[in-house]
Protein backbone atom coordinates (compact mmCIF):
# COMPACT_ATOMS: atom_id res chain seq x y z
CA UNK A 1 0.00 0.00 0.00
CA UNK A 2 1.57 3.46 -0.95
CA UNK A 3 1.17 6.18 1.98
CA UNK A 4 2.14 9.29 -0.22
CA UNK A 5 -0.41 11.89 -0.66
CA UNK A 6 -1.13 13.73 -3.64
CA UNK A 7 0.27 17.23 -3.59
CA UNK A 8 -1.09 20.12 -5.40
CA UNK A 9 0.95 21.66 -7.82
CA UNK A 10 2.86 25.25 -6.71
CA UNK A 11 4.43 26.52 -10.03
CA UNK A 12 6.57 28.43 -7.84
CA UNK A 13 8.33 26.35 -5.70
CA UNK A 14 9.37 24.69 -9.47
CA UNK A 15 10.98 28.27 -9.50
CA UNK A 16 12.73 27.92 -6.36
CA UNK A 17 14.05 24.76 -6.99
CA UNK A 18 15.63 26.24 -10.80
CA UNK A 19 16.87 29.18 -8.57
CA UNK A 20 18.44 27.32 -6.43
CA UNK A 21 19.84 24.59 -9.31
CA UNK A 22 21.26 28.18 -11.29
CA UNK A 23 23.28 29.27 -7.31
CA UNK A 24 25.30 26.00 -7.86
CA UNK A 25 25.67 26.14 -11.20
CA UNK A 26 27.43 29.60 -10.30
CA UNK A 27 29.43 28.53 -7.47
CA UNK A 28 30.96 25.53 -9.15
CA UNK A 29 31.81 27.48 -12.33
CA UNK A 30 32.71 30.69 -10.84
CA UNK A 31 33.22 29.72 -7.09
CA UNK A 32 31.62 32.20 -5.56
CA UNK A 33 27.52 32.83 -4.96
CA UNK A 34 25.73 34.83 -7.11
CA UNK A 35 23.86 37.70 -6.42
CA UNK A 36 21.11 39.84 -8.07
CA UNK A 37 20.35 43.73 -7.53
CA UNK A 38 17.10 42.35 -5.72
CA UNK A 39 19.24 39.50 -3.39
CA UNK A 40 22.06 41.86 -1.88
CA UNK A 41 22.77 39.29 0.47
CA UNK A 42 21.50 35.20 1.78
CA UNK A 43 22.27 33.73 4.89
CA UNK A 44 24.13 30.55 4.32
CA UNK A 45 22.50 27.77 5.20
CA UNK A 46 23.12 23.77 5.92
CA UNK A 47 20.48 21.14 6.01
CA UNK A 48 21.02 17.97 7.53
CA UNK A 49 18.04 15.00 8.45
CA UNK A 50 18.09 13.04 11.70
CA UNK A 51 16.04 11.02 14.06
CA UNK A 52 13.11 11.93 11.69
CA UNK A 53 13.87 15.60 11.87
CA UNK A 54 15.18 17.73 9.48
CA UNK A 55 17.06 20.67 10.51
CA UNK A 56 17.62 23.79 8.67
CA UNK A 57 20.65 26.16 10.23
CA UNK A 58 21.28 30.00 8.64
CA UNK A 59 23.81 31.80 9.65
CA UNK A 60 22.35 35.41 10.43
CA UNK A 61 24.56 37.29 12.73
CA UNK A 62 23.49 40.74 14.25
CA UNK A 63 20.20 40.41 14.03
CA UNK A 64 17.26 40.55 16.37
CA UNK A 65 14.85 37.63 16.43
CA UNK A 66 11.83 40.04 16.05
CA UNK A 67 13.40 40.53 12.36
CA UNK A 68 13.25 37.13 11.30
CA UNK A 69 9.86 35.53 9.77
CA UNK A 70 9.99 31.19 9.19
CA UNK A 71 7.03 30.10 7.13
CA UNK A 72 6.37 26.25 6.46
CA UNK A 73 4.25 25.91 3.24
CA UNK A 74 3.89 22.70 1.73
CA UNK A 75 7.46 21.31 1.11
CA UNK A 76 8.84 25.08 1.03
CA UNK A 77 10.66 26.69 4.21
CA UNK A 78 10.69 30.58 3.83
CA UNK A 79 13.18 32.75 5.96
CA UNK A 80 13.13 36.40 5.55
CA UNK A 81 14.29 39.50 7.45
CA UNK A 82 15.93 42.59 7.57
CA UNK A 83 19.33 43.01 8.79
CA UNK A 84 19.56 47.06 10.01
CA UNK A 85 22.45 49.06 9.06
CA UNK A 86 24.28 51.00 11.70
CA UNK A 87 23.88 54.74 11.83
CA UNK A 88 26.66 57.04 11.65
CA UNK A 89 26.73 59.28 14.42
CA UNK A 90 28.47 62.79 14.73
CA UNK A 91 31.10 60.65 17.60
CA UNK A 92 31.39 57.89 15.26
CA UNK A 93 32.49 57.88 11.34
CA UNK A 94 32.68 54.03 9.34
CA UNK A 95 35.45 54.08 7.11
CA UNK A 96 34.47 50.06 5.87
CA UNK A 97 31.41 48.71 5.81
CA UNK A 98 32.07 45.03 4.21
CA UNK A 99 28.68 43.29 5.99
CA UNK A 100 25.64 43.14 4.44
CA UNK A 101 22.57 45.33 5.11
CA UNK A 102 18.74 45.18 3.93
CA UNK A 103 16.30 42.41 3.66
CA UNK A 104 16.61 38.95 2.72
CA UNK A 105 14.79 35.84 2.02
CA UNK A 106 15.65 32.16 1.28
CA UNK A 107 13.31 29.75 -0.40
CA UNK A 108 14.28 26.18 0.71
CA UNK A 109 12.05 23.40 -1.03
CA UNK A 110 12.57 20.45 1.44
CA UNK A 111 13.60 17.11 1.03
CA UNK A 112 11.43 15.92 2.57
CA UNK A 113 7.37 16.33 4.08
CA UNK A 114 7.43 17.64 7.34
CA UNK A 115 4.57 18.17 10.36
CA UNK A 116 4.26 21.69 9.99
CA UNK A 117 2.13 22.17 13.36
CA UNK A 118 4.91 20.55 15.11
CA UNK A 119 8.09 23.08 13.59
CA UNK A 120 10.16 25.11 16.09
CA UNK A 121 12.35 27.62 15.21
CA UNK A 122 15.34 29.04 17.95
CA UNK A 123 18.36 32.05 17.55
CA UNK A 124 21.07 32.32 19.36
CA UNK A 125 24.58 33.53 19.00
CA UNK A 126 23.99 34.50 14.96
CA UNK A 127 22.87 31.05 13.99
CA UNK A 128 18.55 30.56 13.43
CA UNK A 129 17.89 27.01 14.00
CA UNK A 130 14.73 25.32 12.56
CA UNK A 131 13.71 21.94 13.89
CA UNK A 132 10.93 20.42 11.08
CA UNK A 133 9.86 17.09 12.14
CA UNK A 134 8.61 14.46 9.65
CA UNK A 135 5.28 13.16 10.66
CA UNK A 136 4.98 9.77 11.85
CA UNK A 137 3.86 8.16 8.50
CA UNK A 138 7.10 9.39 6.64
CA UNK A 139 9.18 7.90 9.76
CA UNK A 140 10.79 4.64 8.91
CA UNK A 141 9.02 1.70 11.29
CA UNK A 142 11.26 -1.12 11.78
CA UNK A 143 9.43 -4.62 11.56
CA UNK A 144 10.44 -6.93 13.71
CA UNK A 145 10.81 -10.51 12.42
CA UNK A 146 9.35 -14.01 13.78
CA UNK A 147 10.49 -17.06 13.64
CA UNK A 148 7.96 -19.73 13.20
Amino acid sequence: MNDKKMKKWEPFSELVTMRDDMDRLFDVFFGTQSQTIDDLWRPSIDIEESNGNLMVRAEIPGMDKKDIKVVVKDDVLTISGERKRENETKDKTFHRIERSYGQFRRMIRLPAEVDADMVKATYKDGVLNVTLPKPESMKPKHIDVKME
